[in-house]
């Protein structure tokens, strides 16, 4: 039998809930005894809670709650995890080879059956998304690994509207993929804040010899999205918002990752926002004009100048080409 097959019977005499000696798995299985000690390691190393009592009544067993644990997926969890698989991949998920290499060992111990039916489910399941960057992979694996380790990085960042780049330490609290990019909440030692920085503007990252601890409790995922939203705790300077139009296009709005967000109400050709004026005067705009006439800005005002205002520049731009 190979290694793999081995451990497994290994395991499942101690799943009985006896405690079996190195010398009664040996006999049991037909092996050396040495061979049964480089298993149990092996085990050991993977995770399995294996127990190791000495004395005469002493041997090996599982702790008790490994016992509760499935040891194999269903075929919904097998399916939903190599899906899942196919989503991470090419999203550029950091490591990306160890999760094919799991997702082969899930194929491996699979039955015919079970892989036939995984096979047809992948078969017309594809995600599409822009080729994976091995440099962008690398950063985000030392990244990560910062964040889980408390270590600061020093970064050459380059700014979206700069031509050169500047020399940063953070302290990377986490990592976030959002609309196709990924970004590291980190605190900045040359701003004294924390910001978020986009990976693929990072030219290069090495580790120094500083270490931090993480805020207790700390979320990016929360501290992004709380700079990408309008502050509602500041209502007076939000901006009352109404648009008309047909019914898919209201729907569309709906569903837009910030439109969603700021939502007051709705109906079936109407929808209300409140947004900051900065917003209003510039990202607004440039969203609403693709939808062209199946839409009409009820308010306010400076919504309708800016359309007319970005509309008039396009028209501008290419009368004089």
């Amino acid at each position: 039998m190979s290694k793999a097959d081995n451990m497994l019977s290994i395991l499942w005499l101690l799943k009985k809930g006896k405690r079996f000696t190195a010398k009664q798995l040996a006999e049991e299985l037909e092996m050396n005894i040495r061979t049964v000690y480089r298993y149990i390691d092996a085990l050991c190393a993977s995770g399995v809670p294996i127990i190791a009592d000495s004395g005469h009544n002493g041997g090996y067993s599982l702790l008790e709650r490994f016992h509760e644990a499935p040891l194999f997926f269903e075929m919904s969890e097998q399916k939903a995890l190599i899906q899942a698989a196919v989503f991470a991949r090419e999203a550029g998920y950091p490591h990306g080879e160890a999760l094919q290499r799991a997702v082969d060992k899930l194929k491996l111990y699979t039955n015919d059956e079970q892989l036939n039916e995984i096979n047809r489910h992948l078969v017309g399941f594809d995600v599409i998304h822009a080729p994976s960057d091995a440099v962008q992979e690398r950063l985000l694996q030392e990244l990560e690994t910062s964040v889980a380790n408390g270590s600061t990085m020093a970064m050459e960042y380059m700014k979206g509207t700069a031509a050169f780049t500047e020399q940063r330490e953070i302290n990377p609290y986490g990592v976030v993929y959002w609309k196709g990019k990924w970004y590291v909440v980190a605190y900045c030692h040359l701003r004294e804040d924390i910001r978020s920085f986009r990976v693929d503007r990072i030219q290069s990252l090495s580790r120094t010899v500083n270490e931090f601890e993480r805020p207790q409790g700390f979320s990016a995922r929360e501290f992004f999205m709380s700079t990408m939203l309008p502050d509602k705790n500041n209502e007076e300077k939000l901006i009352s918002v109404r648009i008309e139009g047909k019914e898919q296009t209201i729907n569309d709005l709906c569903q837009h990752w910030l439109l969603s967000h700021v939502m007051v109400g709705r109906t079936a050709t109407e929808v209300h926002y409140r947004l900051e004026e900065k917003s209003v005067a510039t990202f607004l705009p440039h969203l609403l004009l693709p939808y062209g006439r199946s839409l009409r800005v009820l308010e306010p005002s400076l919504l309708q100048e800016r359309l007319v205002a970005v509309t008039t520049g396009l028209l501008d731009y290419y009368q004089t080409m």
